[in-house]
C-alpha cells in the first residue's frame, strides 16, 4: 500500500491525464490502474477537478460578438435585415431558370425553399457565432492546462527534491552512527580562509562523499570546477570535479573512491578538472583524523 500511495503522490497521473508521457510510460500508468483501483480512481478524479476547473473559468463571448460576426461574414446584425437580401438571392435565381408555364404546382415549393434557404442562413449564422465561442473557450481551456501542467512540473520537481533530500538525510544519520565513515573537515587556505566544506569517507569501502549542506566555497563559473584530491602517501590522487550550485538537489554529491587518504584538499581548476593540481588555487585541505 505504501508503494502505491508513493505511486499516486509522485505527479506522474497529473501527467498521465495531462498527455505529457510516452507511450511506454502510459502503458505503465494504465498497468498500474489495472492492477490497483485506488489508482484508477485517482485518475478519475484528477480528470473531473480538471474538467471541472476548465468549466468554472471559462470565458464568456464579449458583448456585441454576433454584430461582429455578422460583419465580417457581410450580413445584416439580425434576421429580419436578411430577409430582403435572401428574397433577392432567390428572385435573382427564380429570373435564371426557365420556368414552365404552369407554374402554380412549384409556387408552394418555391417558398418552402425561400423559407428553408432563410433559416439555413440562421443556422450557419448561429453555427459560425457557436464555433467562435467554443474556439475561444478551448483557447482558455489550452492556456489553463499549459499552467496546470507548469504548476504540475513544479511540484514534481518540489516532490523529488524533498524525496532526494529526505535520503540524503537519512543517509548521513546512518553515517553516524557507523564508525567505519571518517567525518573530514576541510579548512580554507590563504586563498580563501573562510571557505570550508566536508568530505565523507569510508575507507573499507573506498567511498568518498561531499556535503553540499555544509560547503561554503564561491561559486565558480563555466570555465572552472573544484577537484578534489586525496593525499596518499604524500601524494595526491584525483577524485573528481564537482560544481558548487546553490539549486542543488543533492546534498550529497558522491566522488571517486579512494581506499587510503592522509588528507583531502580541494583545488579549483579548467573545467573537466587537470592531472595534477594547481597549488597556488587550493581553496581547502583538511587532514584525516586516526
Amino acid at each position: 500500500m505504501e508503494e502505491v500511495k508513493a505511486y499516486i503522490e509522485s505527479g506522474i497521473l497529473e501527467l498521465y491525464v495531462l498527455g505529457q508521457l510516452n507511450a511506454q510510460e502510459q502503458k505503465e500508468v494504465e498497468a498500474m490502474a489495472s492492477k490497483h483501483p485506488e489508482v484508477k480512481q485517482e485518475i478519475e478524479a484528477i480528470e473531473i477537478a480538471m474538467e471541472q476547473y476548465a468549466l468554472q473559468n471559462a470565458i464568456k463571448p464579449s458583448a456585441g460578438l454576433g454584430d461582429k460576426i455578422f460583419e465580417k461574414i457581410g450580413l445584416p446584425d439580425n434576421l429580419e435585415k436578411a430577409e430582403p437580401i435572401v428574397a433577392k438571392a432567390v428572385n435573382e435565381v427564380k429570373e435564371a431558370v426557365i420556368i414552365p408555364l404552369n407554374t402554380a404546382p412549384y409556387e408552394s415549393k418555391i417558398k418552402t425553399l425561400r423559407i428553408a434557404l432563410m433559416a439555413c442562413i440562421a443556422l450557419l449564422v448561429v453555427s459560425i457565432i457557436a464555433l467562435y465561442n467554443t474556439h475561444n473557450q478551448l483557447g482558455s481551456a489550452k492556456d489553463q492546462i499549459a499552467e496546470l501542467n507548469l504548476n504540475n512540473e513544479k511540484f514534481t520537481s518540489t516532490v523529488n527534491f524533498m524525496k532526494q533530500s529526505n535520503a540524503d538525510l537519512q543517509k548521513i544519520i546512518d553515517m553516524a552512527n557507523d564508525p567505519d565513515w571518517k567525518t573530514v573537515k576541510l579548512a580554507g587556505t590563504a586563498m580563501d580562509p573562510k571557505a570550508k566544506m566536508t568530505v565523507y569517507w569510508h575507507a573499507k569501502g573506498k567511498h568518498v562523499m561531499v556535503d553540499n549542506s555544509k560547503m561554503d566555497l564561491p561559486v565558480n563559473d563555466q570555465q572552472h570546477q573544484y577537484q578534489l584530491w586525496a593525499i596518499v602517501n604524500g601524494k595526491p590522487v584525483d577524485l573528481g570535479v564537482f560544481d558548487v550550485k546553490a539549486d542543488s538537489t543533492h546534498i550529497l554529491v558522491n566522488m571517486k573512491e579512494t581506499g587510503s587518504a592522509a588528507a583531502f584538499a580541494v583545488t579549483l581548476e579548467k573545467r573537466g578538472g587537470s592531472v595534477n593540481p594547481t597549488m597556488n588555487q587550493m581553496v581547502v585541505i583538511g587532514n584525516v583524523s586516526i
